[in-house]
């Protein structure tokens, strides 16, 4: 929450020390690492979305079982009489720090952040904007975490924070500012004995399928009061002038998708439509816009403080939070939106590892009103079937054999995708005749024989990158928590990110740039594998260097390999450097991956055998510049010669 000062320390004080044997008291267990994998930084979830051991921020909130264990915590939280999202303990490590960032997320929008200091020496500081303090054992403090902060713990003992989120009731602003003037008394709050069943009061309420428009119109008000160039030349003032111009057209245009649709499952697919147009509109005009406050560019604080939650994940066609299970809304779509007329022929499945530019390639392929999608990554059209979600009989991982594909799971897909299918004029699959689908999703890499039970004439794309840089992306989408697809996995501490291979019961207690190798080499280990069951016409493989480096020539040969008309429009579109794709969370530069160089040559000789064969099939013939399909080829593992 943005804030006129930097701190505020509230006219308040608890018991240190009562605090502090109580969190010594909790087991080392509960001690989880930071959701972004910062060094040093470690966490006991107090509250949490349904009381489990995750890090979301979205959902109906409750205390865990380590706060059940703390009456006093219990005590400290409900003495404020505020509503409680996600609550913490943090702890940073000896000679750690918190590097500078800014809270620029949705949750932050109307929540502040709670410290009471625990643990702490008075050589900690806490940094905001250009102001420093020391916040004292048994203090409450909240900050502006909309600017630029950081934490530093130079000395040899740990710090350890109660750490709280709330939006604040009156009373407790007032408290805030009470807590500014200089006759105000210190309030304090012991430990009482008789109040140990006392718990705070935690968030219930969940996000509407649809972000109203009200809500768009403040969130999108305030962002533009913030918006400055970095430059002051006239063509950088007309690029701010169009910029607002973008925000404001899309407002108007959601507001009148939300008159005609309100939160009907029937307008998601335009919705998602326009969130997707002013997303790829965005990344283009706002280069070098910036948040005035924090310097934070334009385009990253629109992703995630608007675009990201605009729609949820029911209605965005996408993965529920982890740790839930998915409704099965998309599968259980209204089978009579569609004609019985209607027939997919050669659906086209484009198979990766994630974070390889699958999703760039997707965007770019869906372009053509040829072919129909879901709108991006289809999760819920096979997770949001129970039996098929990892930890069903017979589902350990995202793994799935052709024996998984029933006559009744196989009618369930065909249907929902023939009943909310789109292509890119946003038009649904017409009553009759033939339908090209186009779907990507990384989990579909562990799933060719599932696939092919279902759709025997399938075509495959396989996308691959240099592994030095695929293992890079993958370690920073790990740390950034934005990828997190499943919570409490049996022996694995923490919550699990990107695909599941099987296999990864091994993965506990390793680092994080073993897991990354383990979830690139396990997926196209076992791609090649599935791949040397598969008629050679029906797949072709193609590196991302080719993609982003020969992107005409690639394009145009991915075209023909699917049998889609290569159009006018096509042509024009790769013509020119391809947008930056919406998953990309930091902007491509050569050598990028060398910022975690030590990390990805440790973990790279466990993943050479597996990128020799993907290199043998992509250069088979000298030619490094095309796509290949092959006409005799051995794949598996046991003998992987190129004939």
């Amino acid at each position: 929450m943005r804030l006129p000062r930097p701190f505020y320390r509230l006219p308040v004080r608890f018991d240190a020390a009562t605090l502090r044997a109580e969190v010594a008291a909790l087991p080392p267990s509960a001690w989880a690492q930071h959701p972004n994998q910062i060094a040093g930084n470690s966490s006991v979830r107090l509250i949490s979305v349904d009381g489990g051991e995750n890090d979301d921020v979205s959902g109906l909130m409750r205390p865990t079982c380590h706060l059940a264990q703390c009456p006093y915590l219990r005590q400290v939280l409900a003495s404020f009489g505020v509503v409680w999202s996600r609550s913490r303990l943090l702890r940073l490590a000896p000679g750690a720090v918190v590097p500078p960032h800014a809270d620029i997320n949705y949750h932050w929008f109307n929540r502040v952040r709670l410290h009471v200091p625990i643990v702490t020496r008075p050589d900690v500081r806490f940094y905001c904007g250009d102001t420093c303090v020391h916040m004292n054992a048994g203090e409450a403090w909240v900050f502006d975490n909309w600017r630029l902060h950081r934490v530093e713990n130079p000395t040899p003992e740990e710090r350890i924070h109660l750490v709280a989120d709330t939006s604040g009731s009156a009373a407790f602003w007032q408290l805030v500012a009470q807590g500014e003037t200089t006759n105000a008394s210190i309030h304090e709050l012991p430990f009482d004995p008789a109040a140990l069943d006392v718990q705070p009061l935690t968030e219930r309420a969940e996000l509407a399928p649809v972000m109203c428009p009200a809500e768009v119109d403040l969130l999108m008000l305030d962002l533009r009061g913030e918006l400055v160039s970095s430059s002051e030349s006239p063509a950088s003032r007309a690029q701010l002038a169009r910029y607002h111009a973008l925000l404001d057209a899309f407002c108007r245009d959601w507001r009148q998708a939300y008159a005609l649709y309100g939160t009907d499952r029937e307008g998601w697919p335009a919705f998602a439509a326009l969130r997707d147009n002013i997303r790829r509109a965005s990344r283009e005009l706002a280069e070098g816009l910036m948040m005035r406050t924090n310097r934070v560019a334009a385009h990253e604080v629109l992703e995630a403080r608007v675009l990201r939650v605009m729609l949820t994940p029911e209605a965005d066609l996408r993965p529920r939070a982890p740790g839930t299970r998915i409704r099965s809304s998309l599968v259980a779509a209204d089978h009579g939106r569609h004609s019985e007329g209607a027939r997919l022929r050669e659906p086209v499945f484009i198979i990766a590892a994630p974070r390889s530019g699958s999703t760039l390639l997707f965007e770019t392929l869906a372009r053509s009103q040829h072919l129909f999608t879901l709108g991006g990554e289809a999760h819920e059209l096979i997770e949001g079937l129970p039996e098929l979600q990892p930890g069903a009989p017979n589902v350990d991982s995202n793994r799935l054999e052709a024996d998984h594909a029933t006559e009744s799971v196989a009618a369930r897909i065909r249907a929902a995708i023939l009943g909310k299918a789109r292509n890119a004029a946003g038009e649904p699959i017409p009553a009759t005749g033939e339908v090209r689908f186009l779907e990507k999703t990384p989990k579909n890499a562990l799933r060719i024989p599932f696939i092919d039970r279902i759709f025997p004439d399938a075509r495959y794309i396989v996308l691959w990158r240099d592994p030095r840089e695929n293992l890079s992306s993958i370690i920073e989408a790990w740390r950034s928590g934005y990828w997190k697809t499943y919570n409490g996995l049996p022996g694995f501490e923490g919550p699990w990110s990107l695909l599941l291979p099987p296999g990864w019961r091994e993965m506990k207690e390793r680092p994080l740039e073993a897991i990354a190798a383990f979830q690139w080499d396990t997926t196209y280990r076992i791609v090649l594998d599935d791949l040397g069951h598969i008629e050679n016409e029906r797949w072709t493989a193609v590196s991302y260097a080719q993609l982003v480096g020969n992107t005409a020539a690639t394009i145009r040969d991915l075209f023909e390999f699917i049998g889609v008309p290569f159009d006018e429009a096509m042509e024009r579109y790769v013509q020119s450097p391809l947008p930056l794709s919406r998953y990309t969370l930091s902007a491509p530069e050569p050598g990028k991956w060398r910022r975690n160089q030590a990390l990805v040559e440790s973990a790279l000789p466990t993943v050479m055998h597996t990128w020799q064969r993907l290199r043998a099939v992509q250069f088979r013939g000298g030619d490094q510049a095309g796509t290949w399909r092959g006409t005799t080829v051995t794949l598996r593992s046991d003998s992987h010669t190129v004939r």
